[in-house]
């Protein structure tokens, strides 16, 4: 349909204006935001046993996510959502543990942050993997909303396989949480009985 009015296209004009005058964000590559912590882990940090807590551990990626998140977005991020965590090795009292954080996806307001830890004990040299993991990021501008990130350069064959995974490992999560909300309502009650054959449960109803 061909709509002949000067308000009409006075209209789409001002429109065009303003969708002109809207900053481009340049996208950035991966290296610009790589980030890497060492810290020393002190007895405040241990169990009863000399490990080192897992929560300790991830605060500590809390925070190096928020890092990596912030330099790419160059804004103030949140976390949204933490995937993948799996402890493969303990870390003990006195070992440097390393936090290596990239940004490997992005959408329009989020980031997935990847992330590897390793601990070196220094009397020996001998450094472990202790864990890895993903945190999505979320940026937001100076109102509290959310706000645009850059889009991501990849610059090699292992840049676009993280971010394929990340393109994948986000719509997981935006189907995990989908089954969370829903509390398998959409179940029926005697397939969810049978859920639980031959499971560690009893079910005394």
């Amino acid at each position: 349909m061909v709509i002949d009015h000067p308000f009409f296209y006075a209209q789409n004009l001002a429109s065009l204006v303003i969708i002109n005058l809207l900053p481009m964000l340049s996208p950035k590559k991966v290296s610009d935001s790589e980030t890497t912590i060492t810290e020393l882990m002190i007895p405040a940090f241990a169990n009863f046993s000399g490990k080192i807590h897992g929560g300790t551990l991830l605060s500590l990626m809390d925070k190096v996510a928020y890092v990596c998140a912030a330099k790419h977005s160059g804004n103030y991020c949140v976390t949204v959502a933490v995937e993948g965590v799996e402890f493969f090795n303990p870390v003990e009292v006195g070992d440097l543990v390393s936090i290596k954080a990239s940004v490997n996806y992005v959408g329009r307001t989020t980031m997935i942050i990847g992330m590897r830890i390793e601990s070196l004990k220094p009397k020996t040299g001998v450094v472990t993997h202790t864990n890895s993991c993903y945190f999505t990021m979320a940026a937001k501008n100076d109102e509290g909303e959310l706000t645009e990130v850059p889009g991501l350069i990849l610059e090699d064959e292992t840049q676009t396989r993280r971010f394929a995974e990340g393109k994948l490992l986000r719509k997981l999560s935006l189907e995990k949480r989908e089954l969370l909300k829903s509390d398998l309502k959409n179940i029926y009650s005697g397939d969810i009985r049978k859920m639980c054959d031959g499971e560690k449960c009893e079910l005394t109803y």
